[in-house]
């Protein structure tokens, strides 16, 4: 029987005014969790009803605003909080109250609902979609349901359907998925959670003893979420971090891209989709830094990259290979009813010349059906590349590409159009799109790094003729010789771009295209390479323009502008600019870099692609990213988007294939539609009516950030009150969370564990410091409400930094900083955070954070309780090995750290978009 705490709690979650499907999931879960936590004890049960009842109790009303009700209580005026409190009080005793290993085994519990909640949110918004999409009419002129649809035919309404064709020719969504440590959950509980997905879109369907056996394999995969811990054994390396990409490219890209491009063809072509030559270009262009970005991660060497694109490369040909088989089989169209052109039978005599081998077993179906059998041939061919054999291997996806179209012109040519531009032309997008690479690899690495290289090969020779070069300049030209080998076996695409960390000056640039030709020891093995400056601090963003004119005087440059039509890539860090000058100057400052570079592109007649280095924090440049694209300034999207992706936000936005559908298409209306007249011309002036407004907030939260910042041993009280150090300590990454193994002083933090350490702090100040005072001096909410209304990029930055503080909890924030023995600090961060809290929900017009987002508010409402427990945990165990360093064995040391690094996991799950 449920106890009385536990029927309170479910009666609580029942009221919630959220959408009955998930609320009904979100019950399904802690019902069929709290079995499995009855059978494993019905003491850690109890617990956990006591603990989720009294949370909830807790988040009555609004939790966030409880300073107000803080100086009432002072002042001995009774208030409604009282009861609030009292329940969080409750939750603290009971953590308290707990041992360590009870304590780890309830953490355990409150992480796996969060991952059932992550279901319940992610089933939700699926159902909403097809809900959505099922009530379109097939002969409506859009579907409403698809964004790219929408887009498009605005952007003809507006340039006609000329242009719109042009820039839809142009469109270009590349995502870059790396390998930065923010995604704190392991594998083996990745595949638990996915089986529990399916088990659950199974559900609607079944009934009877189906619904009895389907509701066993939850309970049993859920006992075993709860019994595994959430901490990997030990950090992946390199090459098994690749498998991050392959696993999202098998369960989602490879088969979702071309539906995407097919459902964009179904609304423009009507009836003639899939009978005539498609008009959706192959758009998607997925890259990678995984086993490719060596700034600052040692463990990335010149041999981990070619194993990394061998294993990339073996992988998707693989899979062209097994889809090539799988649709040749299905032309069983009869050669004297379905006559073969010219054309495919050449193709097949060149496939009989080239192996008899290969050739035989299709022989004997040549005759009758032969669109068949040159199908077969061409899969043999991608097995045969796999393997390397040079006599039958495709030297190129082009040559692939070329037998495709070859077969594609035959069966239109016969009549069998819909075999052309169906099937064949499903495996022609997916060609396109990956080629024999799945994705593009970019290498990285800082410029001070090829600056010391160079000195060091001056000093002692390129072969060290004077002395012995130092590992790193031996690593640095091995790296150069890495992309050609990579380039020669599978393709320019794989690897060609090069970017430069910290670019402060045309010199820079210089250096990486002298190494590049020092590395090799004739001119023609010298790989292509564009070679792109990465622009992050605030002196840098200011000074950009200056070294791209110093860039555009290099000769290696000019070359390659030649060969690339004039196109060039730049890219913009949003993580150090925010890190260093705080989240509004950084938001500013970026804006105003990517106005200055697109001016100077549009002078230099330069094809210009923008690199946004952004994060799933808002700390990072984070947010949903189809308004970020909108928001940009004129000229500088130029239907072409490419960002960073990486952690937790990777599996959010490609993990489901629904979703992942809604997330391509969504962000390439936005790409598109940024080059629409009226985008360009809302998004120019309101950034000139704005502009005096922009530069007072900046001015005033640059000076309170760098308050904050510069104040004496602000970096070591941070590391203490933060789970600074415990981050640095989890398996989540092959890179780094420090440049050095200390922490004192910011220069020394990378941006990640920066922004990861104040989220799990429930502070997120990350995202907001210093805007509440920026507005506060300003002073004029009616300004402030209009550029919200008017200003996209304002209205981006501020429902950015609701939704941070809609995760954010004072209570638990202070217990955080109570932590650090320095009131002034902690002063100034709690003052800042109630500031901009009051600020944002009067610009926004809010009650309460989030309260306008329908779903988003009220699912962040329903977690925020759950997490409280977690942070609980997580700020009694810091407290223990903060306060009693010296007292505690290093047992009790290592067990109190184990049950950190537990909440860690829980609270990313929960609060989810932390890195």
């Amino acid at each position: 029987m449920d106890t009385d705490e536990a029927r309170a709690a479910m009666e609580t979650l029942g009221d919630i005014n959220i959408p009955g499907q998930l609320r009904d999931h979100l019950a399904l879960f802690l019902r069929l969790e709290r079995r499995v936590l009855r059978e494993y004890d019905a003491d850690i049960c109890d617990i956990f009803d006591k603990l989720v009842s009294a949370a909830i109790r807790a988040n009555e009303g609004d939790p966030g605003a409880e300073a107000a009700d803080e100086q009432a209580d002072a002042q001995g005026i009774p208030t409604t909080r009282s009861a609030t409190a009292d329940a969080f009080r409750e939750a603290i005793g009971l953590i308290d109250s707990l041992s360590l290993d009870r304590a780890q085994v309830v953490v355990r519990a409150f992480t796996t609902f969060f991952h059932l909640a992550n279901l319940s949110e992610e089933s939700y918004r699926v159902a909403t979609l097809r809900r959505r999409e099922s009530h379109v009419a097939v002969d409506s002129p859009v579907d409403p349901a698809n964004e790219l649809t929408v887009a498009y035919r605005r952007l003809i309404d507006e340039v006609g359907e000329d242009r719109a064709r042009e820039l839809l020719e142009r469109l270009e969504f590349h995502p870059v998925f790396t390998a930065h440590p923010t995604e704190a959950r392991r594998r083996a509980v990745e595949g638990k959670i996915r089986r529990i997905a399916r088990l659950l879109e199974e559900r609607g369907r079944l009934g009877g003893s189906d619904l009895v056996e389907n509701e066993r394999h939850m309970l049993q995969e859920i006992d075993a979420l709860v019994r595994t811990s959430p901490i990997a054994l030990k950090k992946p390396t390199p090459v098994e971090e690749a498998d991050t990409i392959i696993d999202i490219f098998d369960n989602t890209l490879f088969d979702t891209i071309p539906v995407i491009y097919r459902r964009f063809d179904d609304w423009v072509l009507g009836e003639a989709a899939g009978t005539v030559p498609p008009v959706c270009p192959a758009f998607f262009h997925p890259g990678s830094w995984i086993g490719s970005d060596r700034d600052g991660n040692p463990n990335v060497t010149a041999k981990v990259s070619r194993q990394v694109a061998a294993k990339f490369s073996a992988h998707v040909i693989a899979k062209l290979a097994d889809k090539c088989r799988r649709i040749g089989r299905n032309l069983t169209l009869e050669a004297q009813y379905s006559k073969p052109s010219d054309e495919l039978l050449n193709l097949w005599n060149h496939q009989v010349e080239m192996s008899e081998t290969l050739t035989d077993r299709a022989a004997l179906i040549s005759t009758s059906e032969p669109h068949r059998a040159v199908m077969l041939v061409m899969a043999a061919r991608l097995d045969a590349t796999v393997a390397r054999n040079v006599d039958t291997m495709y030297r190129s996806c082009d040559d692939f590409l070329a037998d495709l179209r070859v077969v594609q012109r035959s069966l239109a040519a016969c009549g069998a159009v819909r075999a052309a531009y169906g099937p064949v032309q499903t495996l022609i997008w997916q060609a396109e799109t990956f080629g024999f690479h799945m994705v593009e690899m970019e290498f990285r690495q800082h410029s001070v790094v090829h600056a010391r290289a160079l000195a060091d090969i001056r000093e002692h020779g390129l072969h060290g003729e004077n002395g012995q070069l130092a590992p790193m300049t031996r690593e640095v030209l091995d790296t150069f010789r890495a992309i050609g080998s990579i380039q020669k076996r599978y393709g320019q695409k794989m690897a060609r771009r090069y970017i430069i960390s910290f670019t402060k000056s045309a010199q820079h640039v210089a250096d990486v295209y002298e190494l590049a030709r020092l590395a090799f020891a004739h001119a023609e093995d010298v790989p292509a390479l564009d070679v792109i400056p990465l622009f992050e601090q605030l002196e840098d963003l200011e000074g950009c323009v200056g070294v791209l004119d110093e860039m555009l005087e290099l000769p290696a440059v000019q070359a390659r502008l030649a060969q690339t039509g004039r196109r060039m890539e730049v890219m913009l860090g949003y993580s150090d600019s925010s890190k260093d000058a705080g989240p509004t100057t950084a938001t500013l400052a970026l804006h105003a870099a990517q106005e200055r570079i697109a001016a100077w592109a549009a002078r230099n007649d330069i094809d210009l692609v923008l690199m946004h280095g952004r994060g799933g924090a808002v700390g990072r440049g984070g947010g949903p990213a189809n308004r970020a694209v909108l928001a940009q300034p004129a000229g500088s999207v130029n239907c072409f988007f490419k960002v960073t992706e990486q952690g937790e936000v990777i599996f959010a936005r490609y993990g489901n294939r629904v979703l992942a559908q809604r997330h391509v298409e969504s962000v390439a209306a936005a790409t598109l539609l940024n080059s629409a007249p009226s985008v360009e011309r809302a998004n120019t002036e309101a950034t000139a009516r704005y502009a005096e407004m922009a530069s007072a907030l900046n001015d005033v939260s640059h000076e309170r950030y760098l308050d904050l910042l510069n104040t004496d041993d602000f970096t070591p009280w941070f590391s203490w009150v933060t789970p600074l150090t415990e981050v640095g300590l989890l398996p989540i990454g092959s890179r780094p969370a420090k440049r050095g193994l200390g922490a004192k002083s910011l220069d020394d933090l990378r941006t990640i564990p920066w922004v990861f350490s104040w989220s799990q702090a429930r502070i997120n100040l990350a995202a907001w410091y210093g805007l509440g005072t920026a507005c506060e001096r300003l002073g004029d909410l009616e300004l402030l409400q209009s550029a919200y209304r008017e200003w996209p990029l304002f209205a981006t930055f501020i429902d950015n930094i609701e939704m941070s503080i809609a995760k954010t909890d004072g209570r638990i924030a202070k217990m955080y900083l109570a932590l650090g023995d320095r009131d002034d600090l902690a002063r100034k961060v709690f003052e800042e955070m109630q500031l901009t809290r009051k600020w944002t929900l009067a610009i926004t017009g809010s009650a309460w954070p989030l309260e306008r987002r329908r779903v988003l508010g009220r699912a962040v409402r329903v977690r925020n309780p759950f997490v409280d427990a977690l942070s609980l945990a997580q700020v009694r165990a810091l407290r223990e090995v903060r306060m009693n360093q010296e007292e505690l064995a290093d047992e009790a040391k290592a067990e109190y750290m184990s049950l950190i690094l537990a909440t860690v996991t829980g609270v990313s799950a929960g609060l989810q978009n932390t890195g």
